[in-house]
C-alpha cells in the first residue's frame, strides 16, 4: 500500500483562545503592546457551526497581532452556547496549552507595570544561564501569559 506525501504546512497562523470578557481580555493584550488587526461581532451560521461543529452557535472574534509580524491571537468568545468553565488555575505540568509566549524588551518593568494593574506573577522572575529571564503571569481569565527577555546572544 502506498501512501501519499501529507501537504505540508504554509506558515505559522494564529493561536485560537476563548474568552468569557472578550473586551477585558483585548484589552490586556493591547496594554501589552498588541495591535487590533479586526474584529467580527455576532458570527453565525452554516461555516461556524460546520468548522466548530456546535450547532446554532454565534460567537464574536476580536484578531490581535504582534506588531512588524504575521504572529497574531484570535480571541473570540460565545454567546450560544454559553462558555464552560475551562481550567483557569492550570499549572505548567498540566496537559494542554500551557502558555502564550512573548518576548519584551524590560521584563522587570514590565512586570512592575503589570502587577500594578492587579496581574500577579505564578512564580517569580527566573534567569536561565545568562541567555533568559522569564517570568509567568496569570491573567485574564486564568490565561498563563509567558514573558522573556533576552539577556545575553547564545
Amino acid at each position: 500500500m502506498s501512501h501519499a506525501p501529507i501537504p505540508q504546512i504554509k506558515r505559522f497562523d494564529h493561536i485560537g483562545v476563548t474568552v468569557s470578557d472578550l473586551a477585558a481580555v483585548t484589552g490586556f493584550f493591547v496594554e501589552l503592546g498588541l495591535e487590533v488587526q479586526g474584529s467580527q461581532e455576532g458570527m453565525e451560521g452554516e461555516f461556524l457551526d460546520t468548522v466548530c461543529g456546535i450547532p446554532d452557535s454565534r460567537t464574536n472574534i476580536v484578531m490581535l497581532a504582534v506588531p512588524g509580524t504575521d504572529v497574531c491571537i484570535e480571541l473570540s468568545s460565545f454567546d450560544r452556547p454559553a462558555p464552560g468553565p475551562g481550567q483557569p488555575g492550570a499549572m505548567a505540568n498540566e496537559l494542554g496549552l500551557r502558555s502564550l509566549a512573548f518576548e519584551v524588551e524590560d521584563l522587570p518593568l514590565l512586570v512592575s507595570r503589570l502587577q500594578e494593574r492587579g496581574y500577579g506573577l505564578i512564580g517569580g522572575i527566573g534567569e536561565y544561564e545568562g541567555i533568559w529571564s522569564m517570568a509567568y503571569i496569570r491573567r485574564p481569565e486564568g490565561l498563563t501569559i509567558a514573558l522573556a527577555q533576552r539577556l545575553a546572544q547564545h
